[in-house]
C-alpha cells in the first residue's frame, strides 16, 4: 500500500499514477485524489481544486504536451474546478458530464457533450471506459481502465469513509443500483477520490451496500418506534454510532433514505416543506 500525502508522486501501476491535492480535511481526507493515466499520452482524471502548486505538480508529472484529456467523475468543487484552468494550459479535451446547479457543482466546469455510459476514451496504451454511476450525485461516472482493471471511483467508493448522498440530485436508490452495477466489470483494484487503492473490490462492494441496507433498516425501526418525528431528531437516533459533530453530514444521507423510503410508499413527510431543512417530519406508512 502507498501512504496518501498531498503533492507525492505515487506510481501505482505501469500505467496509473496519483498526485494528492493539499485540500486535506473531513470529507476529502487526505485531500482529493488525481490520477495520470497513461505513457505516451496522458488522461488526467479528477484534477482536484484550482490550486496553482497542485496544478504546477499535475504537469510537471505529466509533461504538459502529452496530457490530452481531463477528465472529471463528477463537478463537486474539489474534484473539477483545475480542470479549465489545465484545459487552458495543455489544449486537452474535457470529459465529463455537467449538472444543473443543485447549489454544490463547480460551474466552472463545462463540456460541448456530457460523456455517456460506456464512452471510451483510447490512448495509445490504455483505454478508460465510462461507467455511469448515479447516487452521490446524479452526474457521477466511474471509468475502468481495461489494460489493468481499475476502476476510479471519484466519490462513488471512498478509502475510509463511506459516501455521503445529497438530495435533490443524489439518489440512495440510485447509489445501492450503482454500486451493484461495478459487480459486473472485471475489477481488481478500486482507485477511489479520497484514500489509498483499495484491494478488495468486490467484498468492498458488498460490504457498502449491506451497510446501506443495515442503515435503511435502522430507519425503519426508529420510525416505528418513534411515530412522526423531525429529520433533526431522528438523525442521533439513526446515526448513534457516529460521532455529533458528524451528524449535520449524516443528516443528508438520513434525508435520501427517506425519499427512497417515501418512493417504496413506506415513509411519508407529514410536513411537506419546512424553512429549516431538518425540521421537515416523517412517519412510517404501514405496509398494505
Amino acid at each position: 500500500m502507498n501512504a496518501v500525502k498531498a503533492g507525492d508522486v505515487v506510481q501505482l501501476s505501469p500505467l496509473v499514477r496519483r498526485v494528492t491535492a493539499n485540500n486535506p480535511g473531513a470529507m476529502t481526507g487526505a485531500g482529493t485524489n488525481c490520477y495520470l493515466i497513461g505513457r505516451a499520452e496522458i488522461a488526467v482524471l479528477d484534477p482536484g481544486p484550482a490550486d496553482p502548486a497542485h496544478i504546477d505538480a499535475i504537469l510537471t508529472a505529466a509533461g504538459e504536451s502529452k496530457v490530452r484529456w481531463i477528465v472529471a467523475t463528477h463537478t463537486h468543487p474539489d474534484h473539477s474546478p483545475a480542470a479549465a484552468l489545465l484545459s487552458a494550459k495543455t489544449g486537452a479535451e474535457l470529459v465529463g458530464c455537467v449538472l444543473a446547479d443543485d447549489g454544490h457543482q463547480d460551474r466552472s466546469f463545462q463540456v460541448d457533450s456530457n460523456v455517456r455510459h460506456g464512452d471510451l476514451i483510447m490512448g495509445k496504451d490504455f483505454t478508460l471506459e465510462a461507467i455511469a454511476t448515479p447516487g452521490h450525485v446524479a452526474n457521477h461516472f466511474c471509468y475502468l481502465l481495461r489494460e489493468e482493471g481499475q476502476v476510479f471511483t471519484g466519490d462513488h467508493i471512498m478509502g475510509g469513509s463511506t459516501v455521503v448522498i445529497i438530495p435533490p440530485s443524489g439518489d440512495m436508490a440510485e447509489y445501492l443500483a450503482s454500486l451493484a452495477r461495478l459487480k459486473e466489470y472485471p475489477i481488481r483494484q478500486l482507485m477511489p477520490g479520497h484514500g489509498d487503492v483499495i484491494e478488495d473490490p468486490i467484498g468492498v462492494v458488498d460490504g457498502l451496500i449491506a451497510h446501506r441496507l443495515r442503515r435503511e433498516d435502522k430507519v425503519i425501526r426508529m420510525l416505528r418506534a418513534n411515530g412522526e418525528i423531525s429529520l433533526v431528531d431522528l438523525t442521533p437516533l439513526v446515526y448513534d454510532d457516529v460521532d455529533a459533530s458528524l451528524h449535520p453530514v449524516a443528516q443528508v444521507s438520513l434525508w435520501a433514505h427517506l425519499l427512497k423510503l417515501e418512493k417504496e410508499g413506506r415513509a411519508a413527510k407529514t410536513i411537506e416543506q419546512h424553512w429549516l431543512f431538518g425540521q421537515q417530519r416523517w412517519q412510517w406508512v404501514q405496509a398494505g
